[in-house]
């Protein structure tokens, strides 16, 4: 394991225990609204704060993008990709569904090392560019699924913007219709670990933000998958939407969204 990975494991380690700390006691006061339908607790802040402190202390000359507002530029060209609470609604709610993501990009914009921790059922997803992607230490694969019967694939709702709805409705029918059920959890992160395990056979959402999607990228990339931008394009960094899955399941999502969303400017 290189340094930088297990960087990021102490940092999502530290920041879990936070959230089990404050999980189903937060009161209102500890909630804020940073734009519509859209929030950040107490928790988030704290999170955000040790994860930086880790990783800064570690690699002082990178660089670091984090959702709730933390960005240091580095000179190394490297730069640590961060949510430190992806799911802070299912967390407001005390819905025992979110996670940590935590993610290195490199100089050439290749996600060299990411994790993904679920502090609720203590789930660590690891990987490394070329190396495989774990869980708790064990190797996990994509799914191996390939009847439409079969699928069980994950999706976000639409739930501050609305102007694509029409499209995003459209194209969640024919999904329907294409699979044995959906699920959204609210938290990209774990839908992106999840269909890297097998657990989801793939997922789709429309206009995510990268610590959204960095670390879960690579788990599913490493553990066998195809992730691809709406369009099929490999580099999902510059559109932000993402259609993770496997054999079977990618052609078939991307498919469905090369039809409804060909119009849509992300």
């Amino acid at each position: 394991m290189t340094k930088e990975l297990d960087t990021a494991i102490i940092a999502a380690r530290a920041a879990g225990k936070i959230t089990l700390g404050k999980f189903g006691e937060l009161s209102s006061p500890e909630i804020m609204a940073k734009e519509f339908k859209d929030f950040v607790t107490d928790v988030d802040k704290a999170c955000e704060a040790a994860i930086s402190s880790i990783i800064t202390a570690s690699f002082p000359e990178d660089s670091l993008l984090c959702e709730e507002g933390t960005l240091v530029a580095g000179s190394s060209g490297r730069t640590w990709i961060v949510d430190p609470l992806d799911g802070t609604l299912n967390f407001i709610h005390s819905f025992p569904v979110f996670s940590i993501s935590i993610a290195l990009q490199g100089i050439n914009g290749d996600v060299l090392c990411g994790t993904v921790y679920q502090p609720v059922l203590n789930e660590l997803f690891t990987a490394e560019k070329g190396m495989g992607a774990w869980l708790n230490g064990r190797p996990i694969s994509v799914s191996s699924r390939s009847e439409k019967e079969t699928f069980l694939i994950a999706t976000g709702l639409p739930f501050k913007e609305y102007h694509y709805i029409e499209s995003y409705m459209a194209m969640l029918k024919e999904v329907i219709r294409d699979s044995a059920g959906i699920r959204r959890a609210g938290s990209a992160a774990i839908d992106l670990a999840y269909t890297a395990c097998g657990r989801f056979d793939g997922f789709w959402e429309y206009k995510l933000y990268p610590w959204d999607f960095a670390a879960g990228i690579l788990l599913v990339r490493e553990a066998g998958g195809t992730v691809t931008d709406f369009a099929g394009q490999s580099d999902v960094f510059e559109k932000q939407s993402i259609i993770a899955g496997n054999a079977a399941t990618h052609p078939i999502i991307l498919e469905k969204a090369l039809n409804h969303f060909s119009q849509q400017h992300p």
